[in-house]
């Protein structure tokens, strides 16, 4: 599925991903490829990525923590998050 990490001052990733971990208001939530639409606001706490490679832009690779070669981090304070036709769009502060 492609992922898309959006801030107010730049896009942060574009890339195909195995999964993502949110930190939803109500608790943290795990999308898969081909989940079903959702539509849901995201709360302070830490975004994680698994994928088969990644490319981050120099500008912005200081913002992700590696935990190893396929998972990374992203700390967010809020924010929102679209998955639709296997392309999952968070829009993060």
């Amino acid at each position: 599925m492609l992922l898309e990490i959006v801030s107010p001052e730049a896009k942060l990733f574009s890339a195909e991903v195995t999964s993502v971990t949110l930190p939803g208001v109500d608790g943290s939530f795990q999308i898969l490829n081909n989940h079903a639409p959702i539509v849901s606001i995201l709360g302070k706490g830490v975004v994680k990525i698994t994928a088969s490679n990644f490319a981050f832009a120099k500008e912005v690779a200081s913002k992700f923590t590696k935990l190893d070669d396929q998972n990374y981090t992203l700390a967010i304070t809020s924010g929102t998050i679209e998955m639709k036709d296997n392309k999952v769009i968070i829009l993060a502060d």
